[in-house]
């Protein structure tokens, strides 16, 4: 798969990822290093579906949602670290820990995240995440993930 300087677009993504619209919370990433960063970013729209019901009148993504994007940018930087194929490997999400939420995130915010990989012991890789929008973070948290053998 192409890449330029680290660069991840919604094709790989796609290739990387087994979830689709709507619960596809990765547009795209960069500055992905092996094993150890990657930053995505999400483009909230207006028309994301959870919006009509969170909240009428004031649009706030939920946090469960944020946590979810930062795990799927997780997800993206061990599929490429262990070069796995979606096809008949999945990353599951184990945990997360200490998750907090500073600011409502809107239609029309681009969400970056930076994660990094805090540890990785036997197949378990453990992470750290912000949720940025403008520079200014939303949210964090620490999360856990291991890969499996689909049947």
């Amino acid at each position: 798969m192409s890449e330029t300087a680290g660069e991840i677009g919604p094709d790989e993504i796609l290739a990387r990822l087994p979830h689709r619209f709507p619960f596809l919370l990765v547009d795209r990433a960069h500055s992905y290093v092996e094993g150890q960063s990657i930053t995505g970013i999400k483009c909230v729209s207006a028309g994301e579906p959870y919006f009509a019901g969170h909240f009428p009148g004031f649009p706030v993504m939920p946090g469960v949602l944020i946590i979810e994007a930062l795990a799927q940018t997780g997800a993206v930087l061990m599929s490429k670290t262990l070069d796995a194929d979606i096809n008949n490997t999945v990353i599951l999400f184990m945990g997360v820990e200490k998750a907090r939420f500073r600011r409502p995130v809107r239609p029309g915010d681009v969400l970056e995240m930076p994660v990094r990989v805090t540890d990785t012991r036997r197949g378990i890789f453990r992470f750290e995440g912000e949720a940025l929008v403008n520079g200014r973070k939303v949210a964090d948290a620490s999360f856990s993930a291991t890969s499996a053998q689909n049947s």
